[in-house]
């Protein structure tokens, strides 16, 4: 599901996030981030589909590898948020 890039009225570029509200690169996840909640995942999915980041971008911003990345895009296309819920990784595979 690839998402649409937006501007608001100041001209600010957006996509809808996970949870349906507006997300902005000041909206996402710090740089360097360690402890990924999904919904922290699904953040940095939809703005990587919606091209407020370049995928390489996204690699090298939060640390991942490309593998891991595209691991959580599967996750979601296949199974939503919820498979992305690592403690219950083996249920979703």
């Amino acid at each position: 599901m690839l998402q649409e890039q937006r501007r608001d009225n100041k001209g600010e570029k957006y996509v809808i996030g996970p949870t349906g509200a507006k997300l902005t690169l000041n909206d996402l996840p710090p740089a360097g981030t360690e402890r990924w909640v999904i919904r922290r995942k699904a953040e940095v999915v939809a703005a990587v589909r919606g091209g407020l980041l370049t995928f390489d971008e996204a690699c090298e911003r939060y640390n991942i590898t490309s593998e891991e990345f595209l691991g959580w895009q599967k996750a979601i296309e296949t199974h939503g948020m919820a498979g992305l819920r690592t403690t219950r990784i083996q249920s979703y595979r």
